[in-house]
C-alpha cells in the first residue's frame, strides 16, 4: 500500500469524467478585464460565477485605500495577531464592522473559512453540543470537528426538526451552539430566522448566524438576513466573510457578548494564522463604506437576479427555491452538469459546476452568481445561453 493509493478511485473517476477537456474546477483565468468579465480558456468570457455580488472588485475607493497601505505598510504583516500581526487598521476595521452591525464586539480574520473554524472551535468543547443546518458549508462543519463538541444536524431549513433536536438535548440545550446561515450558497435559499429563533430562544441555546453569501444583499444597508428579518440583537453570533460583498479576502464575528474578545486566547485558527495583509484590510474598510451606503447597488443586484431567476424557470430549467443573487439549475447527473457548464463556456459564460456531496439531495448543479456589475446586455447574453441549452435540460 501506498500513501497515495487512496487517490486512485479518485483520479480514475476525474479522467472518466473529465477526459482532456477544460477543467472546470480549476480553469485559469488569463486575464481580468473588468468586474464581470475575463479571459478564460482563450476566450472572452462574462463571469457569472465569482460571488462578486456588488461588483466591487474594481471600487476605485478600496484600490486608491489598497495602494496607499502596500505604500505605507508593505506587503503583509509577516505575524499573527497574537504575536506582531494586529496593525492599527485591523483594529479599526474591527470597531467598524462592530459598529455597522450595532454591536458591542468584532473580531477580524485572515479568511471566512478561519472565521468559521476560529469562532466555533473557540465557544464549543467537548461538553457541548452543536446542531447545524443539514445544508451547511464546510467550514461550519470542519469547525465542529475541530470543537470536539457533539455535532448533530437538523432537516434544512426545518425550525419544527430543531425544535425536536433541542427539546431532546434537555438541559444540555443551554450548552448548545445552533448554527444557520443567512443565504444558503447551493440554492440560495434564506434561512427560516425568526422561526429559529424563537425556537432558540425557547430552549436557552446559543445562535451562530454565517452572512457570508447574504453580507451586502440583504438589509437596507447590507447587514445580511439578520437586518432584513429585523433580529440583529436576537441573533448571539454574527460571522461573515470579506471575500464576496466585500470583494477581498478575510472573515469577522461581531457579538454582544463580552466573552467573544476571550476567542482571541483560545482558538488556535486565530491564534496560529498570520493576519491579513496591509493592503486587503485597507480595500475592505473602504469597501464596508460602500456596502453601508450601497442601497443602489442592492436594488440593481436583486432587479438581475429576479429576471435572470424567472427567464431560466420559463426557460424549464429546474431552480432553487427562491430569487437569489445565487442562482442554481439542479441536475439530475454529473454528466448533465458537466455537459450544461461546457456549453455555457462555449457561449462565453463562466459558472460554477457543483457535485455531490457539495450539493443537497445528492443532485448535481449550475450556480450562478448575479452581480451588480453585470450590465443589462451581460444578462440578455446569459439568458440567451441558458435558451440555447435548455433543450436537453428541461
Amino acid at each position: 500500500m501506498s500513501l497515495f493509493a487512496k487517490f486512485q478511485p479518485l483520479m480514475q473517476d476525474r479522467h472518466n469524467l473529465l477526459g482532456q477537456g477544460i477543467d472546470p474546477f480549476g480553469a485559469p483565468i488569463e486575464e481580468i478585464y473588468s468586474a464581470t468579465e475575463a479571459r478564460i480558456n482563450g476566450r472572452r468570457t462574462i463571469l457569472a460565477g465569482t460571488n462578486n455580488y456588488l461588483g466591487l472588485t474594481f471600487d476605485a475607493a478600496s484600490l486608491s485605500a489598497a495602494h496607499a497601505a502596500l505604500d505605507e505598510l508593505g506587503t503583509g504583516t509577516t505575524g499573527s495577531r497574537m504575536a506582531n500581526g494586529s496593525f492599527a487598521g485591523h483594529r479599526a476595521l474591527e470597531q467598524e464592522i462592530a459598529a455597522f452591525y450595532g454591536c458591542a464586539q468584532a473580531i477580524v480574520f485572515t479568511t471566512g473559512y478561519q472565521a468559521n473554524l476560529a469562532v466555533i472551535s473557540g465557544l464549543t468543547n467537548n461538553e457541548d453540543a452543536i446542531l447545524i443546518d443539514a445544508d451547511s458549508h464546510a467550514s461550519i462543519y470542519d469547525g465542529c470537528r475541530l470543537s470536539g463538541a457533539d455535532i448533530l444536524r437538523f432537516r434544512h431549513n426545518n425550525p419544527e426538526d430543531l425544535d425536536r433536536r433541542l427539546r431532546r438535548l434537555g438541559a444540555r440545550a443551554t450548552t448548545t451552539l445552533v448554527i444557520i446561515e443567512g443565504i444558503y450558497s447551493m440554492l440560495g435559499d434564506k434561512a427560516r430566522i425568526r422561526e429559529i429563533i424563537e425556537v432558540k430562544n425557547t430552549h436557552g441555546a446559543m445562535l451562530l448566524v454565517d452572512e457570508a453569501h447574504s453580507l451586502g444583499v440583504l438589509g437596507e444597508r447590507g447587514r445580511g438576513l439578520v437586518e432584513e428579518a429585523g433580529v440583529i440583537d436576537d441573533a448571539d453570533f454574527i460571522a461573515g466573510t470579506f471575500s464576496k460583498s466585500l470583494a477581498s479576502t478575510g472573515g469577522y464575528c461581531v457579538s454582544n457578548h463580552p466573552q467573544l474578545e476571550l476567542i482571541r486566547y483560545a482558538s488556535r485558527p486565530y491564534i496560529f494564522t498570520a493576519s491579513p495583509c496591509p493592503s486587503v484590510i485597507a480595500s475592505t474598510r473602504a469597501a464596508l463604506q460602500r456596502v453601508a451606503h450601497g442601497g443602489d447597488l442592492r436594488a440593481r443586484l436583486w432587479r438581475h437576479a429576479r429576471r435572470l431567476y424567472q427567464h431560466l424557470l420559463d426557460a424549464g430549467y429546474t431552480l432553487g427555491p427562491e430569487p437569489c443573487p445565487v442562482i442554481a439549475a439542479l441536475l439530475d447527473t454529473r454528466e448533465q452538469a458537466l455537459a450544461l457548464w461546457r456549453g455555457l463556456h462555449e457561449h462565453g459564460v463562466y459558472v460554477n459546476l457543483i457535485f455531490p456531496p457539495a450539493t443537497p439531495d445528492g443532485k448535481s448543479l449550475v450556480r450562478i452568481s448575479v452581480s451588480a456589475a453585470h450590465t443589462d446586455e451581460q444578462i440578455d447574453k446569459i439568458c440567451a445561453a441558458f435558451s440555447a441549452l435548455a433543450p436537453d435540460y428541461r
